[in-house]
């Protein structure tokens, strides 16, 4: 048996805690239920992250540098319009073969805001720098315009809600979005 360097470990342990907190949001996952995806006890996933704030934050933070390169990758070459195309493409694909990365998107927006209402700015921080960056990330890519940036992530946000509220392709709801509907692969089963 090969036994997993602490570097391996934690990189499990972020990628199980991405599936869970997708699944379950920050509030309703254990690190209990992530220990044992992992294989590992508690106590070592605590030698691992201070606390489970720190497992939300690496895989949130994950979830955002993984989306970031899924729009630098497609827009890659490209400018205007073409990259626009481009990142929709893969955003699409992005959410119909990995839908716990929408979710944990999802699940992402509502630890923050609840944190936030508890009095914790400091929890936000460093997810509204991810979604700084990727805000960047497509701006720099539609030729820095203000306009097109934030009308792409507008049509991304709705195209996240419909998904997560498991609204079909073909509902009147997505018919302002034709060519952006993601296809019918989109699972929510868990």
């Amino acid at each position: 048996m090969v036994r997993m360097s602490a570097e391996e470990r934690r990189e499990s342990v972020i990628r199980a805690a991405m599936a869970e907190f997708a699944r379950g949001g920050y509030k309703g996952t254990s690190t209990e239920v992530i220990a044992k995806r992992v294989g590992v006890s508690q106590p070592y996933l605590f030698r691992l992250f201070p606390n489970k704030q720190a497992i939300f934050l690496a895989a949130a933070d994950r979830c955002l540098q993984e989306n970031i390169e899924v729009f630098r990758a497609a827009a890659e070459g490209l400018e205007g319009d073409d990259a626009l195309r481009s990142m929709g493409a893969a955003y699409q694909d992005l959410i119909s073969s990995d839908p716990d990365k929408l979710l944990l998107q999802m699940q992402m927006y509502v630890a923050v805001a609840s944190a936030e209402a508890a009095g914790d700015r400091e929890f936000g921080d460093s997810l509204r720098a991810g979604w700084q960056e990727l805000w960047d990330t497509i701006h720099l890519a539609v030729g820095a315009d203000a306009n097109e940036t934030t009308s792409f992530l507008a049509h991304g946000m709705l195209i996240n809600v419909l998904v997560s509220l498991g609204f079909p392709p073909e509902h009147r709801l997505w018919s302002g979005l034709h060519d952006m509907a993601p296809c019918e692969a989109v699972s929510r089963e868990p």
